[in-house]
């Protein structure tokens, strides 16, 4: 009895010890999942899973590269005679950009053209988006909010000449507004520089540029102008360094995704008020949020950007392809083709109209949607905003509440009146009284000026689409809600795309038609959620040519007359394919009006493409080794348990001395 006693304590005290363990390991998780800034850390994190046939081909079909495009390989140098540029040129370019991340990305390539094309000293180009925020932090002003400027100087050193400011003689000019300025527009020609404002150049020896178009140089130039296409490909690939605080917190992001040696996706919702106002896509929301878009859309006709009437059929736009995915759409895409649920999808974008009450659907069928709030602390965010001054307070914004006691008074010193009391004529309503940024809707007709706050959110949406746009890069695949809108406004899925093309055509970007499957969609709207095979097959079937040659045909008629940066082909990269093999490939006109184009690799480039071949293929053979000895491990304990073919209850049968 003693005995057995013993044995139980000992069972309690080991129990005991392994739920201490137990605890501490949990504790440590929560420790983790606070750093990571208040949802839950990835369960692959917590419990790797042993899954050593993870890279077969169900993963080579989902998240692996295509195979026809990595022939394709970035190659932005000069082909001709390039000379390196004079310090006795004929003056300075200094110049205000307007806009966000896009618009901002995309004029500094057309700034650098312009500037090597007038032989014109740049100065560093203003962001007003930092500039006109008050508080931000004092380290970091203009440029240098987003990028680096020394590291943007270096880089094209033998390009154009750059400084950070103005003499200052020609600075006092500036101030007392002396200097000629313009501003150009995102469709103007080689030649309007030229014969416009290259003899202003010359005379006044500084001009101004106000670009608020997106940009400032029509995206396709003539075949005699390549290089300076290759220029903007070597301003935006090359030398656009984001700072360093944003790159190492987006580093950071990018390995907290990949942790436990798992891929990911990214995906760009693009439901941007802007966007939608200038497609008139308002009958896809709901009550306030359309009252909105329909404003915005109304002030962009007095300004003229948009020549259409006020009000649009928004599911006529949908179905011919000029309105975002939803979300629930996308997942339904995703689930087509074959994407489980426990997928990593990372949600870019500083600016999701709507809200998070859009994205519950998407969350619902993948439970490891993230973004950069859910995937950073609070206090990493603030190392990349950096120190700020306080905002004044606000006196509407936190209005002491009364008691009890003061609303009876109140009541009481009211006098005779009929019950219930109707509401006083007149009354302010505050704001804390209103449902968000939106409650001026229901007061006034015209949308208030930014408040301090506001502009200070602006220029944070800078950093947090620099964020997003190196998490997106990196990713294994990339999903775009909305690009090529045909505003010519350079939008982030657009960009995203051409780097990715450009950097690594053969990473797996998606390029959707948007007609074509909100066609589909629409045909099962009946049952969407149980959709019936065919648009399984149909979905599967398109979004997989949408990878290869198929969707960047689409993209050369699309996206490079809006964006050259949206597709840099062919200026920018050349094939390691030969051109009798191009013309021998028997296909159709879009493979040689892709690669016909492309310059052959240098031999130099093939040599080091060839060495990195052979290092992945060694590693690849490291891996299938690994592979399977884990599963011959595997196996042998079910091996031990038999012998000679008879299972292991047979044998304990036959030696049983009983019988």
């Amino acid at each position: 009895m003693r005995s057995r006693i013993k044995w139980v304590a000992l069972a309690g005290i080991v129990l005991s010890f392994v739920s201490l363990l137990v605890h501490l390991f949990l504790a440590k998780s929560s420790d983790t999942m606070k750093r990571y800034g208040g949802l839950n850390i990835f369960m692959d994190d917590l419990f790797p899973l042993n899954a050593p046939g993870k890279q077969g081909p169900g993963h080579r079909r989902l998240w692996g590269e295509i195979d026809a495009l990595k022939t394709l390989q970035p190659y932005p140098k000069p082909r001709t005679a390039y000379p390196a540029p004079n310090v006795q040129n004929n003056g300075f370019i200094y110049a205000k950009i307007f806009g966000g991340f896009g618009n901002i990305r995309t004029s500094i390539c057309d700034l650098v053209a312009i500037s090597r094309l007038l032989n014109a000293t740049l100065v560093i180009p203003e962001i007003q988006q930092s500039l006109r925020s008050k508080g931000i932090s004092s380290m970091f002003k203009s440029f240098s909010y987003i990028y680096d400027a020394e590291k943007f100087i270096a880089a094209l050193a033998n390009d154009v000449i750059i400084v950070t400011d103005l003499p200052p003689n020609l600075k006092e000019a500036r101030k007392r507004k002396q200097l000629p300025t313009f501003r150009p527009q995102s469709t103007d020609s080689p030649s309007f520089y030229r014969n416009n404002i290259l003899p202003k150049l010359k005379k006044a020896k500084v001009i101004g540029l106000i670009i608020t178009d997106g940009g400032c140089l029509q995206p396709i130039l003539p075949q005699s102008l390549a290089e300076y296409q290759r220029l903007r490909c070597r301003v935006a690939y090359d030398a656009l360094h984001f700072r360093s605080e944003i790159l190492a917190l987006g580093q950071l992001m990018v390995e907290r995704l990949q942790a436990s040696g798992q891929p990911y996706l990214a995906y760009h919702p693009g439901l941007k008020r802007d966007t939608l106002a200038y497609h008139g896509c308002a009958e896809l929301f709901q009550d306030i949020h359309t009252e909105l878009i329909q404003y915005r859309r109304r002030q962009l006709i007095k300004q003229g950007v948009i020549n259409q009437e006020l009000t649009v059929d928004s599911h006529a736009q949908k179905g011919n392809g000029s309105c975002p995915f939803m979300p629930e759409e996308v997942g339904l895409l995703l689930r087509a083709m074959g994407y489980p649920p426990r997928t990593r999808i990372y949600l870019a974008g500083s600016e999701t109209f709507g809200g998070q009450r859009l994205l519950i659907p998407l969350r619902a069928m993948y439970t490891n949607l993230v973004d950069r709030t859910s995937l950073c602390s609070k206090e990493e965010l603030a190392i990349v905003v950096g120190l700020e001054a306080p905002l004044p307070p606000d006196p509407l914004e936190n209005l002491p509440a009364k008691s009890v006691k003061q609303q009876k008074d109140e009541w009481d010193k009211a006098g005779p009146r009929p019950r219930p009391l109707p509401p006083p004529p007149d009354r302010p309503i505050y704001r804390h009284e209103k449902e968000g940024w939106y409650g001026w809707v229901a007061e006034k007709e015209t949308e208030p000026d930014p408040t301090p706050s506001d502009l200070r959110e602006q220029a944070h949406r800078l950093l947090w689409d620099a964020l997003d746009y190196i998490v997106s890069l990196e990713a294994n695949a990339f999903f775009p809600g909305f690009d090529n809108d045909g505003s010519r406004w350079p939008d982030f899925s657009s960009l995203v795309m051409g780097h990715r093309l450009y950097r690594r055509a053969s990473s797996r970007t998606y390029r959707p038609n948007r007609k074509y499957l909100t066609e589909l969609l629409n045909a099962t709207n009946g049952h969407l959620y149980y959709p019936p095979r065919n648009l399984t097959t149909a979905a599967k079937d398109h979004l997989n040519k949408s990878l290869a040659e198929e969707g960047l045909t689409q993209e050369f008629h699309l996206a490079k007359p809006i964006s050259f940066l949206s597709h840099p082909l062919p200026e920018c990269s050349c094939t390691t394919l030969k051109n009798i093999e191009i013309l021998r490939s028997g296909k159709g006109s879009s493979y040689h009006q892709l690669y016909g184009e492309l310059d052959e690799c240098p031999a130099w480039l093939e040599q080091s493409l060839a060495k990195v071949r052979d290092q992945e293929a060694s590693l690849d053979e490291v891996e299938s080794e690994e592979n399977e000895m884990d599963l011959e491990e595997q196996s042998e304990p079910e091996a031990d348990n038999q012998t000679n073919g008879v299972p292991s209850s047979e044998q304990d049968d036959e030696m049983d001395p009983d019988d």
